[in-house]
């Protein structure tokens, strides 16, 4: 009889979840390259394609991204003049990103990008909601739920 063993690469949800994020992002890769983005660009794009005018911290938010992270995004977006960043003068701490023209007509371009890869997945339409909304579950779980202590010899891994 054969022992299951819980440890195997293949069994673990980490490593799916892992290794289908990279090839998510594999395949959009030609298609933001046409674009002159990369991925998380193209991730603050669609977060200020659908509301323009955002807060740095709502884009924050919205991407479950820290300030250190974001910054160097929008600083690469403003360089490629498709935002722009300007401080509010009523509360200097706050910065409103807004998209330029170009930055909104990029949208045009990059309206097909969610249905070819859709139709890259072999996925049902059906299937692909699904997914999309078991990996929001998934993910509103895991940030909801309390971090496990550490067992006996994981405190100095």
């Amino acid at each position: 009889m054969d022992v299951i063993d819980d440890l195997a690469l293949e069994r673990q949800v980490c490593f799916a979840l892992y290794s289908a994020s990279r090839a998510t992002t594999a395949a959009y890769r030609p298609m933001l390259d046409n674009l002159g983005l990369t991925y998380p660009q193209y991730l603050v794009m669609l977060v200020l394609w659908e509301h323009d005018g955002r807060g740095v911290r709502e884009i924050c938010r919205a991407l479950d991204l820290d300030t250190g992270t974001l910054s160097p995004l929008l600083k690469r977006l403003e360089k490629l003049e498709l935002i722009e960043r300007t401080r509010q003068s009523d509360d200097e701490r706050r910065v409103e990103i807004r998209l330029t023209s170009a930055g909104t007509s990029l949208r045009e371009k990059a309206a097909p990008l969610p249905s070819t890869l859709a139709c890259a997945t072999g996925l049902s339409p059906d299937e692909h909601v699904a997914l999309r909304e078991l990996l929001t579950r998934l993910t509103r779980s895991l940030r909801d739920t309390p971090r496990p202590t550490p067992t006996h010899g994981e405190e100095n891994a």
